[in-house]
């Protein structure tokens, strides 16, 4: 299966050199063939025409000696590797190059007319079985005074003409062959450069396919194959870091579900076996009860945090006033800022500043950042909420001066159950869900948010909104 691609290059090579060849012993040997003939027969024709209106002419004319223009067409005869004949209109040769001039013993044509020619001024055969082998044969009249005396005829052996045909058929099968050559390189560079490439995909992806993503695949290549390579490396890298996380998912889901459950149950056999007496079982029942309203809320929270799948959620987008959202948010905390003597300090933009957003999730939002401050906050100290206004976008700032988070943590505490070493101590009730859902809920409205801490000063989460101009 995998040598498919392979054998289909190698298939499609031999293919392509069969039907070169082909063409070249068929269509391109026709067309040589063809152009020689026509093109020697020009040449011929345009000598042929040359001879008889001058030389022949002249001999007609009395003007020129027959050993004279012997002597001139016997010189031509060699330059043109052909025979030159003149001949009168009866078919008798007068004069021929290749043969002494003998004007009192002639040879005769007896077949010969001129209309066997037909419209064409050449032909190839015998010449009326004048010749062992074939020739081309030309001819020309001879005019003087209006009147036909005679024809040239030029006789070259067709042999000349299919050696030269053969050269040149043989140049032909050589430049197909260098070409067959070359292809023959870059088909196999190509498969070094595809194939061998695909082939560590495929191994790749294979592994992938069994579950092994810390696989890598060694391609290294500035083109698509490497772009794929690539995106196939970063996918199981993905996919490596989210088994990672489910695997930690599933711990943590375990272990904030098996607390609470260890405790009911233990408090409830207690209970039963007598080990806890009657008068003390109101304590006990309000731990369970306690620990019940943990459960919930767990729950809640976490099909709260499912509705922002890969589809997102449904945002129910008008327009309201931030700064009214967040005074009201600040006076639910009230009870519990009072044990801990927790002071809120709002620097808030303009007494109205309209925002465009999911109200009820954004009082969410406001809501687990508070949460999250009163948490991680000192006795005595101060919780900063600032709003401010800037290019269309509008800032909110919930700021603590609690215990910070460490620099290596900053990058996960948006993550589902993640909780600092520094926390664990003090977040006893937390569920490690508020700030995923606090992410999801600003990311659904396309909006940013951001952390900055130092470990032992405080900690600051800023996001942004879409403002609404109000005039």
């Amino acid at each position: 299966m995998r040598k498919k691609l392979f054998l289909k290059f190698i298939i499609g090579y031999l293919v392509f050199g069969v039907i070169g060849f082909v063409i070249v012993s068929t269509f391109t040997s026709r067309c040589i063939h063809e152009y020689l003939q026509r093109t020697d027969a020009k040449q011929l024709y345009r000598e042929s025409n040359l001879i008889a209106s001058s030389y022949a002419a002249n001999y007609y004319n009395d003007t020129i000696t027959a050993y004279d223009i012997h002597q001139t067409l016997a010189s031509l005869d060699s330059y043109l590797a052909a025979e030159i004949w003149i001949m009168d209109t009866q078919g008798r040769v007068l004069i021929n190059s290749a043969q002494p001039l003998d004007m009192s013993n002639t040879a005769v044509i007896e077949d010969f007319n001129v209309m066997d020619f037909g419209s064409s001024y050449y032909s190839i055969g015998t010449f009326y079985d004048s010749f062992d082998s074939r020739h081309m044969t030309v001819f020309s009249p001879i005019t003087t005074n209006y009147q036909v005396r005679g024809y040239v005829l030029i006789h070259k052996p067709i042999s000349l003409v299919e050696a030269q045909y053969a050269h040149l058929l043989n140049v032909s099968y050589w430049t197909l062959l260098l070409l067959f050559a070359a292809g023959g390189f870059f088909v196999l560079l190509l498969l070094w450069q595809v194939c061998l490439p695909l082939r560590r995909i495929i191994k790749g992806a294979d592994a992938f396919a069994e579950g092994s993503f810390s696989h890598s695949i060694p391609v290294h290549k500035d083109d698509e194959l490497g772009y794929l390579t690539a995106t196939l490396n970063y996918m199981a890298n993905e996919l490596n870091t989210l088994e990672d996380d489910q695997r930690k998912f599933i711990s943590n889901v375990s272990h904030d579900f098996r607390s609470p459950l260890t405790s009911i149950k233990g408090y409830v056999e207690a209970m039963l076996d007598g080990t806890i007496p009657v008068e003390m079982q109101e304590k006990y029942l309000n731990i369970i009860v306690f620990e019940t309203e943990r459960l919930g809320k767990l729950t809640q929270e976490l099909l709260e945090l499912n509705k922002y799948g890969s589809h997102g959620t449904m945002l129910d987008f008008s327009e309201f006033d931030i700064n009214q959202l967040i005074k009201m948010t600040c006076l639910t905390f009230e009870g519990a800022c009072k044990p801990k003597r927790i002071s809120f300090h709002l620097i808030l933009t303009d007494e109205e500043l309209y925002v465009r957003a999911d109200m009820t999730k954004i009082q969410q939002v406001v809501y687990n950042l508070i949460d999250n401050a009163i948490k991680f906050s000192h006795h005595d100290s101060e919780i900063t909420i600032e709003t401010t206004e800037k290019n269309d976008k509008v800032f909110v700032s919930v700021k603590d001066t609690g215990i910070g988070i460490p620099k290596d943590s900053l990058n996960k505490v948006f993550e589902r159950f993640y909780k600092t070493d520094l926390s664990r101590g003090k977040d006893k009730k937390g569920s490690g869900l508020g700030l995923a859902i606090v992410k999801e809920i600003v990311q659904s409205h396309d909006q940013n948010i951001n952390v900055i801490s130092t470990e032992g000063v405080g900690t600051e989460f800023i996001f942004t909104l879409s403002a609404v101009n109000q005039e």
